[in-house]
């Protein structure tokens, strides 16, 4: 049976450039969606923005444009940037700057106090353009670590609350499938588990946390809403909440205090209406559902013995 292919959107303005990265990812391996100008790069992240595993971009001067235009449409993706070689130019930097420092590793950056897009971007010099498969994977597992909170590109206007919500709902969808994806690829033990600790949600700032748990809070809200209602969501609903407070670190104890609040605010609610509050008891289920989910999920995560 063949693998699951991972498919990569390329937008590279440089003909030689996209020739060489064209034979590069030559395999099986990819689908690979080739554009070499803006136009063609948003119809192509339009159509299949949903099926898309990474984005491979040149980091020209018009790639803020681009950046701008993904965060805009609330499309959160990871991301290689293919950065020039030549001493004329300046490395970019991030008038955010919201984080301490960069993250370096032996051949990998991931952007943090820089970052364009979001902190999981992954760059790599035009000569390193052979290993750029390790890049993509990289690109990916750092992706994969993202809390949903994460410092994403932010507007000063009053749109930006209606962004942010659109881009973290989009970054966990996009996360979610990702995972299923490499799970079916890599089995348990490949990228899907490897955590970031700089994401944990006791080493975020402030704000991050609160927008966390805020999102945190949200999503349990509608798990709870449903849990008893008919479809077919709730466990694909479970396992995105629990993913991202799996990634974040986050202690059942928090998950028990996000329970108790909501439960509290339903008691009230069912008091003004004259309502008796019996039927709150029904929701210990969603809990120990939302628990059980979360401990399958870390015994997965051990590394069997080879």
């Amino acid at each position: 049976m063949l693998l699951s292919q991972l498919t990569i959107c390329t937008l590279i303005s440089s003909d030689s450039l996209a020739q060489s990265l064209s034979q590069v990812l030559g395999s099986e391996q990819y689908i690979i969606h080739s554009t070499s100008s803006e136009s063609e790069f948003f119809e192509v992240v339009e159509q299949h923005k949903q099926d898309l595993d990474c984005l491979v971009l040149q980091d020209t001067d018009t790639l803020p444009k681009v950046i701008h235009y993904l965060y805009l449409q609330g499309t959160t993706l990871p991301a290689v940037f293919l950065r020039s070689d030549s001493p004329e130019i300046p490395p970019r930097v991030d008038s955010n700057q919201q984080l301490a420092s960069n993250q370096t590793t032996d051949k990998f950056t991931a952007r943090s106090s820089a970052h364009l897009f979001h902190p999981a971007e992954v760059e790599l010099s035009i000569h390193q353009l052979p290993e750029i498969g390790d890049f993509i994977q990289q690109a990916m597992t750092e992706f994969l670590s993202l809390a949903p909170a994460c410092n994403l590109p932010r507007s000063s206007g009053p749109v930006y609350p209606n962004l942010a919500v659109a881009n973290y709902s989009f970054l966990s969808k996009q996360q979610h499938r990702l995972a299923e994806k490499l799970r079916e690829r890599l089995g348990y033990l490949g990228v899907y588990y490897k955590r970031n600790p700089r994401l944990f949600f006791r080493n975020l700032s402030l704000n991050d946390r609160d927008e966390l748990l805020e999102h945190l809070r949200s999503q349990y809200r509608q798990i709870v809403l449903q849990y008893f209602a008919p479809g077919d969501t709730l466990n694909q609903d479970i396992d995105h909440f629990v993913e991202q407070v799996f990634f974040a670190d986050i202690s059942i104890s928090k998950i028990v205090e996000i329970h108790m609040e909501l439960m509290d605010e339903f008691s009230k609610q069912l008091q003004l209406e004259g309502r008796r509050e019996d039927i709150l008891l029904d929701y210990r289920l969603t809990l120990i559902d939302v628990i059980a989910h979360l401990g399958e999920m870390y015994r997965r995560s051990i590394p069997r013995e080879l």
